[in-house]
């Protein structure tokens, strides 16, 4: 039945009716269904709001307590005073200074690593015919199915046995090199028409000339996106970081939050929820920058 001409049908004057159903068309099981369509998508938009407000509750919970005197912290009060003091006595408590730049140096220090490991890998498996290459990118997916906390004993031995326990580079070595981020990048890769390949080889280009001219340029916003996917998952990494360091010179924030809000630091809400949104405010500010680019890019990734 088509649902359109159906629709029109039901909307059609009494006397016009007749002719519309001797041709096909159904007014009343056609109202009758865009009255049903019309209930269920609204009964889907209440959930939806429902489900995204309970998600942004704590969120909210957060802003709220940071920005008001701690007696505010378990009621509501619609007159209560605005504050900053809280953010103050957060930052002056723990060395969130230190814990910033520690943090900032793993993501930049991972990233760049992935961002070199990624492309090579991808483009050798998206345009390169090797013996055994289908067997190495298997084992590369194999990657995505085992879990890092899986890993931990033996990253933990490696980097004991490397001499690099208790530093930044310990923390971001075993993630330099990606399974997620080769298989992305080689989806890309792969869309890209092989004649723009063939037209810089005539004019010349090497490989790898090839590839920084015309494959990381149309790439750019999926390196855009994983960027981003790579900066918060190692922004947010916890219980690595947490196991393979013991100070303040190589301790991220994601750990220095933890032991800032441990028991016998005392509990302070409002200082507490201040410190989380220092934490967590540089990856929401990015994800609003570039929210547009990053939902864009995973869509021309072409990953069917």
């Amino acid at each position: 039945m088509n649902t359109d001409n159906s629709i029109q049908g039901a909307r059609l004057p009494q006397g016009e009716r007749r002719e519309a159903t001797q041709r096909g068309y159904h007014p009343t099981a056609a109202a009758i269904g865009y009255r049903t369509y019309g209930i269920g998508r609204a009964l889907e938009t209440t959930a939806a709001w429902l489900l995204g407000f309970l998600w942004v509750l704590p969120l909210l919970y957060a802003f709220w307590t940071a920005f008001h005197p701690a007696e505010f912290s378990t009621h509501l009060s619609l007159f209560a005073p605005l504050t900053l003091e809280n953010f103050a006595n957060a930052w002056e408590a723990a060395p969130f200074a230190r814990y910033f730049l520690n943090t900032v140096l793993l993501v930049t220090m991972v990233l760049a690593a992935q961002l070199v490991l990624v492309t090579l890998a991808a483009y050798a498996f998206a345009r390169f015919t090797f013996r055994g290459r289908d067997v190495l990118f298997a084992l590369v997916l194999v990657q995505l199915m085992v879990m890092p906390d899986v890993l931990i004993v033996e990253n933990y031995r490696t980097m004991t046995t490397l001499g690099i326990k208790d530093t930044i580079l310990a923390i971001g070595l075993p993630y330099m090199a990606s399974a997620f981020g080769i298989f992305l990048m080689r989806q890309t890769f792969k869309t890209i028409p092989r004649e723009l390949d063939e037209a810089a080889r005539v004019e010349g280009c090497t490989p790898l000339q090839v590839l920084w001219k015309v494959y990381v340029p149309l790439a750019r916003p999926t390196y855009l996106a994983y960027g981003l996917v790579s900066v918060s998952y190692h922004w947010n990494n916890f219980l690595w970081p947490l196991i393979i360091t013991n100070s303040v010179e190589s301790r991220p924030v994601t750990v220095g939050l933890q032991v800032f809000s441990a028991t016998d630091q005392g509990i302070d809400w409002s200082i507490i929820t201040a410190a989380t949104l220092l934490t967590t405010a540089p990856l929401l500010i990015a994800f609003l920058l570039f929210q547009k680019q990053f939902v864009q890019s995973f869509m021309r990734a072409g990953i069917k």
